[in-house]
């Protein structure tokens, strides 16, 4: 049940920035107090990405107050921080249902709003969106819109957002890029960038007195470096910092939750033109205090309690999450063999690399928000004889196509990639749901694709997978708790051969093939369509690549009527596979094929976008009678 909850009185009278912009500059304090208020009261009911949003509540207010939004053009990065940002432009009555069915986003989407001048969900876009943004509002004569990127310091490791630092530096464009530094994404941030800026943000301008000086202090720096450069432009370069190497005029740092420093501030930056950079620090999880203490568990906690910061368990039936499996047999993994590594692009904590860093640390890479040098980098570890297992959330992997076709799988270099959080996600929506990986990872030479249908299927397939050295190999699972009772999915070993699926239950009717999670489904409408002498036949075949020519030469000859059952994209994907397999062999019969139609599905709760993809319990009975009394 969705919760309302009651504005503050300044926050019940804003609907849109030019409300904001009313309010009296001394009173936005308390404004900011209230929105923090509104966000807690709401995500302690309704989870969602906690920390970031409060970090950057006073920044929020002041872009919003300095600058003419949505005429002004506004990109978040990621979009993790943007929920003061929906409150004040107009979706604060609609708040509460954030990431639910039906609900508001948890991230920007142009869809959504004209304030979301950009749709965000993965890290490291925002610099290069509004440079494509400031050039074209150039070329259409609107030279006084104004263009904000802002971007947080764990972003700034992404090799996108140097590209669009190098890209922007050289232009003329009316771009402002805002790095948010609060030293954290989800985890701590690694390598030097998160090193150099805590190096430079030691020396705040803490005061609204200090801010014209310094304001003007900066600007005249940035004349005598232009006539040094004129003069002698290694020494301007070896004097300047990373920022203005790139061609930036840089500004800060400045305490990002002080209004009396931003606000002056920002209005100090709008009436400059071309490539400029603020620097301001933040707190995640600003204004709460367990969330400020514990920073990688509030940046997207679940249910709390609003006064303690209590986490509140959910009700699983003593089951354990797919993540914990992988993670706690990596560590057993890696204490069997010396050669198991694990490699991560920011997600230790979320991927469950946690276990194995805490008694193997230098055998557990962190590379930042950088899925490309994650996958070549385990790519070197492979070509040295090592055992990678790089572990990726699906939807980041597509940003390492390239590396995973010319890096890996050309040289069959043994990669085990542990794609997590595949299939439908759930609250993250459309930006984070894992669908594609079947379908853009099938048509690679050499690759090995499978997909366990249970936490035990993973545990075994992960063992195995060490011994298929002919190449890479994808392991997909699903986010979220398994089937099985938390104290029964650890058991022996045992092997499984490459390719092999196997047969859950008889039947004679129809002959269901099941890729991955949704077999435990197909397994209980079985059992159910029993009751009306429905007799259905399961296969869970394991394996997309290469698949179990015994069992579908076993279907092909027994079975007239066959459906098959994937949770990602239909169009290349684990039906399509089965269909051409079908055509080779000129079979005559009816063919079904259960997945993701060609759309991209949204947020909402996990069993309820089942449901709409058709691929819950009831619509696969719904299928199997209409597929049974079909004549053929």
């Amino acid at each position: 049940m969705k919760k309302m909850v009651s504005p503050g009185k300044l926050l019940a009278e804003i609907n849109s920035p030019l409300d904001l912009r009313k309010v009296p500059v001394e009173k936005l304090p308390e404004l900011s107090s209230e929105i923090r208020d509104f966000i807690l009261d709401i995500t302690s009911v309704h989870p969602g990405h906690l920390g970031a949003s409060l970090g950057v509540v006073e920044l929020t207010i002041a872009l919003h107050y300095i600058f003419n939004t949505p005429y002004d053009r506004l990109i978040w990065d990621v979009g993790h921080q943007a929920y003061a940002h929906k409150i004040l432009t107009g979706r604060r009555n609609s708040f509460h249902t954030l990431r639910q069915y039906k609900g508001i986003s948890g991230f920007p989407s142009r869809m959504e709003s004209k304030y979301d001048a950009f749709g965000t969900g993965h890290a490291s876009t925002s610099i290069s969106a509004a440079l494509g943004m400031a050039e074209a509002a150039c070329l259409k004569g609107e030279t006084e819109r104004h263009h904000i990127a802002v971007i947080g310091d764990g972003a700034m490791t992404g090799g996108m957002a140097i590209e669009g630092l190098n890209n922007a530096g050289a232009s003329k464009a009316n771009l402002l890029v805002i790095l948010n530094d609060n030293g954290i994404s989800i985890d701590k941030n690694v390598g030097v960038i998160p090193d150099y800026l805590k190096g430079m943000s030691h020396n705040l301008v803490l005061n609204g007195d200090a801010v014209k000086t310094f304001i003007s202090n900066s600007r005249e720096k940035r004349k005598r470096q232009r006539k040094n450069k004129e003069i002698d432009k290694d020494a301007f370069l070896r004097s300047s910092n990373l920022f203005e190497a790139f061609g930036f005029e840089y500004f800060g740092p400045v305490d990002g939750n002080d209004l009396s420093v931003l606000i002056p501030v920002l209005n100090e930056m709008k009436k400059l033109t071309g490539p400029r950079l603020l620097h301001i620090v933040t707190v995640k999880g600003k204004g709460f205090e367990k969330a400020e203490q514990e920073q990688t568990i509030f940046h997207a906690p679940g249910r709390f309690d609003r006064n303690t910061g209590a986490l509140l368990a959910e009700n699983t039936d003593n089951r354990i999450t797919f993540q914990e499996v992988y993670g706690k047999t990596l560590l057993e993994l890696a204490s069997l063999n010396k050669k198991v590594v694990a490699v991560t692009p920011a997600m230790p904590t979320g991927s469950a690399l946690n276990f194995m860093m805490e008694k193997y640390p230098q055998r557990v890479f962190d590379t930042g928000i950088a899925e490309q040098h994650a996958v070549t980098f385990s790519a070197g570890l492979a070509a040295e004889g090592l055992i990678p297992f790089c572990t990726i959330y699906s939807t980041f992997l597509q940003r390492a196509y390239d590396q995973v076709i010319h890096d890996v799988a050309l040289q069959k270099l043994h990669v085990i990639f542990g794609i997590d959080r595949a299939g439908i996600v759930g609250a993250d929506g459309a930006t984070h749901h894992g669908i594609f990986d079947l379908a853009y990872l099938s048509c690679i030479p050499n690759m090995t694709i499978a997909a366990p249908m249970d936490e035990r299927d993973l545990r075994n397939i992960m063992f195995s997978a060490q011994e298929y050295k002919e190449g890479p190999v994808a392991i997909r699972y699903p986010r979220g708790y398994g089937f099985y009772d938390a104290s029964h999915w650890r058991h022996p070993y045992k092997k499984i051969s490459k390719g092999k699926g196997r047969l859950i239950k008889e039947g004679t009717d129809v002959a269901v093939l099941s890729l991955g999670q949704p077999g435990n489904y197909a397994k209980e409408a079985c059992t159910r369509l029993e009751k009306e002498s429905i007799s259905v036949a399961l296969y869970d075949m394991r394996f997309l690549k290469p698949l179990d020519q015994n069992i579908l030469e076993e279907v092909f000859n027994k079975f007239n009527k066959i459906i098959t059952i994937e949770d990602g994209v239909l169009t290349g994907g684990f039906g399509s596979v089965i269909s051409s397999v079908a055509i080779k062999k000129e079979w005559k019969g009816s063919l079904v094929s259960l997945g993701i139609t060609d759309k991209f599905p949204e947020h909402g709760d996990k069993e309820t976008l089942y449901k709409e993809c058709g691929l819950d319990i009831d619509s696969i009975q719904t299928q199997v009678r209409a597929l049974v009394k079909k004549q053929i």
